[in-house]
C-alpha cells in the first residue's frame, strides 16, 4: 500500500508523492528516490542534519528520539516542528503528511 505525502522543496514546490509501506523506507530515502535536494550525508544514522524538514501538519504522531534531539540541537534552521527525515519511518499512518525540506545547512 501507498501514502500519499506532501513534500516542500526550497523553492516552494510542492511535490505530492506515493510512499510505498512496504519497504521500510524512511522520508530522507523518499526525497532522494524523487531526486528532492536532500543530502542524508550520514546514511540515515541520525548523525547530521542534512535531512531536516519542518512537519506542515498533525499527522505524524512521534516524537523526536534521544538521537534526533541531539542532532538539532546543533543544527541551523532548526524551529519547533523540525524533525529528521531519517528518522520518521514510512507508515500507512503518515497518509496526508506535509512536510518542507529545511534550508541547506
Amino acid at each position: 500500500m501507498d501514502v500519499l505525502i506532501k513534500i516542500k522543496d526550497r523553492e516552494g514546490v510542492v511535490h505530492e508523492l506515493q510512499a510505498p509501506t512496504d519497504m521500510a523506507m524512511n522520508i530522507m530515502e523518499l526525497c532522494k528516490a524523487y531526486e528532492l535536494p536532500v543530502e542524508g550525508t550520514c546514511g540515515g544514522m541520525a548523525m547530521c542534519a542534512s535531512c531536516q524538514c519542518y512537519l506542515l501538519n498533525d499527522v505524524l504522531k512521534t516524537e523526536r528520539n534521544d538521537d534526533e534531539e541531539a542532532m538539532l540541537a546543533d543544527a541551523y534552521h532548526v524551529k519547533d516542528n523540525s524533525r529528521l527525515g531519517c528518522q520518521i519511518h514510512i507508515s500507512e499512518d503518515l497518509e496526508g503528511l506535509e512536510i518542507e525540506i529545511a534550508p541547506e545547512q
